[in-house]
């Protein structure tokens, strides 16, 4: 099959052909007449296969042009970095099709994307969070929407969108076709789908789980940081092979901690992007890991969530991860677009059980590569690595949990003080024999009437 086998307009070709697209993938001539049909719809497919352009093809194929400022189509995704990517996926199949689209995210100011939102949208690509502020704003009218997306959205409910999501659901209007589009399917996935789709048609390209088959994957048993950073230093010093290496972290201060060492062995050829970075040191560093300034890109797993960028040789799992459909959307990065991919997973001892988890989803066992003979192994140990000293059994620690604690100890006589309300006045005065005047503000007051 190719695009021209899908009943498009000449618009939506003339882009294809400028994009240099020809043959469709197998979840984009599977979605195509299902959603251009107006039937809620889920798809299930590996990351990297086209997702995006699998949903916005048939929408812009049956999306008219219109001077209304209401919205027609709205698309959710789960980070910033994917807003922008989506956007300017939209941008380039619209190239020929008269239409207005609009990117909002949190983390930039918002009186911009309200000035943005009221010049009028067709669609409007959005992280929920922002876009549930415009619309409580009312700048953002939501009744128009006859078309919702929600891009990734296991990634979505992992993140804690699913509050989110139902106020977003609420505030829309009930006729409407609901199209989601997923990498893995997860148990809160099945609930959502339930609840708020009409029968919908399930299109199912891969097993939820299933590994892209154009990715070579292997692995190594390392057993701390240091030992992993040294085995990076090994087969990153060979640049043509690892071109362009992603490299995935579980966590913020990972990160930073990675981007340090490997800026010492690779001065000016790394960069770095988490949550705890601004969104234009975010962008930029994307933009030069794209654009090839920057051969080495440490990432989080929230961060680099849907990104499609061409050509990634290598995604380096510098840990295991604990959920093993985060193993699913790393390794995905690469091998896009049919392409043949490599991916590499350092496990410690400690993530070996994660490591299990991961095979038993993927229903195959990963290789084994060894260590290379040069690559020393290192006994110095990070914060988190070394062992936690606990005095379990020290006799001196132990005391009574309701007992009074070393700084407790009972009021003198003269310091306790009694709640008198009130007849603390007149205890005064019978003590010195005549009234206290401070505080009393009806003192001066009675005495000039008498």
């Amino acid at each position: 099959m190719t695009f021209n086998d899908l009943n498009l307009n000449t618009p939506l070709y003339n882009a294809l052909e400028d994009l240099g697209f020809t043959i469709p993938t197998p979840i984009q001539a599977e979605s195509f007449n299902v959603v251009a049909s107006g039937k809620d719809v889920v798809g299930i497919a590996q990351t990297g296969t086209g997702k995006t352009l699998a949903y916005m093809l048939p929408i812009l194929r049956n999306l008219k042009y219109s001077t209304q400022d209401n919205p027609r189509v709205l698309v959710l995704v789960p980070t910033r970095e994917l807003v922008v990517q989506v956007v300017s996926e939209i941008e380039k199949f619209s190239k020929y099709i008269n239409n207005r689209v609009l990117g909002v995210y949190g983390g930039t100011n918002i009186n911009t994307q309200k000035q943005a939102v009221s010049q009028g949208q067709d669609i409007i690509v959005a992280t929920p969070g922002r876009l549930y502020d415009l619309a409580v704003s009312r700048v953002l009218q939501l009744k128009s929407i006859q078309k919702l997306v929600i891009d990734e959205v296991d990634v979505m409910l992992d993140l804690g969108f699913r509050h989110q999501l139902m106020n977003i659901f609420d505030i829309l209007p009930e006729r409407r076709q609901n199209i989601m589009f997923s990498a893995t399917m997860t148990k809160d996935v099945d609930e959502l789908i339930t609840d708020f789709f009409i029968n919908p048609k399930k299109i199912s390209i891969a097993v939820s789980g299933t590994p892209l088959e154009n990715i070579k994957q292997e692995r190594y048993n390392v057993t701390n940081f240091y030992t992993k950073v040294n085995l990076l230093e090994h087969l990153l010093h060979d640049k043509e092979e690892f071109s362009r290496v992603l490299i995935f972290v579980a966590y913020k201060r990972m990160a930073d901690r990675l981007f340090d060492k490997l800026e010492e062995l690779f001065p000016n050829q790394s960069c770095v992007i988490h949550s705890n970075k601004t969104q234009n040191y975010r962008l930029r560093s994307i933009e030069q890991f794209r654009e090839g300034e920057n051969r080495l890109l440490i990432a989080t797993d929230v961060m680099a969530r849907g990104l499609d960028i061409e050509d990634i040789s290598h995604v380096i799992n510098f840990d295991t991860p604990d959920y093993p459909e985060n193993y699913m959307h790393r390794i995905g990065r690469t091998g896009r677009a049919e392409k043949e991919g490599h991916t590499i997973l350092l496990s410690t001892e400690k993530e070996q059980e994660g490591r299990e988890r991961l095979e038993e989803l993927m229903q195959m066992s990963i290789e084994t590569i060894e260590l290379p003979e040069d690559v020393e192994i290192s006994t110095e140990l990070i914060e988190e690595e070394r062992p936690q000293i606990r005095e379990r059994n020290n006799p001196t620690k132990r005391r009574d949990e309701d007992a009074p604690g070393p700084a407790f100890h009972e009021k003198s006589e003269k310091n306790s003080k009694e709640n008198l309300g009130g007849s603390y006045k007149f205890k005064i005065a019978a003590k010195y024999k005549k009234p206290k005047t401070r505080g009393d503000k009806n003192y001066n007051r009675r005495n000039k009437k008498k």
